[in-house]
């Protein structure tokens, strides 16, 4: 019975990376609409859509782990990270002040009906998600020290 669960799990998780992106509309950070699967879609390009909450200490360790390389990676590979704050309501407000104190040159998007988060069915943050040719080829969730690393490495993969 556990080998059986192990497989549906691993079976599950590979499936869903090859799942396509869905078609959501959220904002910038200047309340303009954009369509996460149309307005990202270069041919060949990677994104990264982090998702990450100000009350999130995780998230933003990572972004700002992330944000030591990323110009680098930027260099390297065809890459764009975009942080999706899910901040809803009552914490939104929170966003664009935190954001002033960072040095981050990532594009931001604002899910605070967490249509997107939702439509992925995320539970928890840090949550990313890879995507290429408009379709999700790696997961990650939670953040560790290092994991910025590994992150990269499945980078150089794709």
């Amino acid at each position: 019975m556990k080998k059986l669960t192990l497989f549906l799990l691993f079976f599950s998780f590979s499936v869903f990376a090859q799942k396509e992106l869905p078609s959501v509309s959220i904002t910038t950070l200047d309340n303009k609409s954009v369509n996460v699967k149309t307005d990202f879609s270069e041919q060949d390009k990677i994104y990264i859509y982090s998702f990450w909450a100000t009350w999130c200490t995780p998230c933003i360790a990572e972004l700002e782990a992330i944000s030591e390389h990323y110009e680098d990676w930027k260099k390297e590979l065809n890459i764009e990270l975009i942080a999706v704050s899910i901040d809803d309501a009552r914490t939104q407000k929170r966003v664009k002040p935190l954001l002033n104190g960072k040095d981050w040159t990532y594009t931001m998007l604002l899910d605070s009906n967490q249509d997107f988060k939702r439509a992925l069915s995320i539970v928890n943050v840090p949550y990313s998600i890879i995507v290429k040719n408009q379709k999700i080829v790696h997961i990650q969730n939670g953040y560790t020290q290092g994991s910025e690393e590994e992150l990269h490495d499945v980078l150089k993969t794709l």
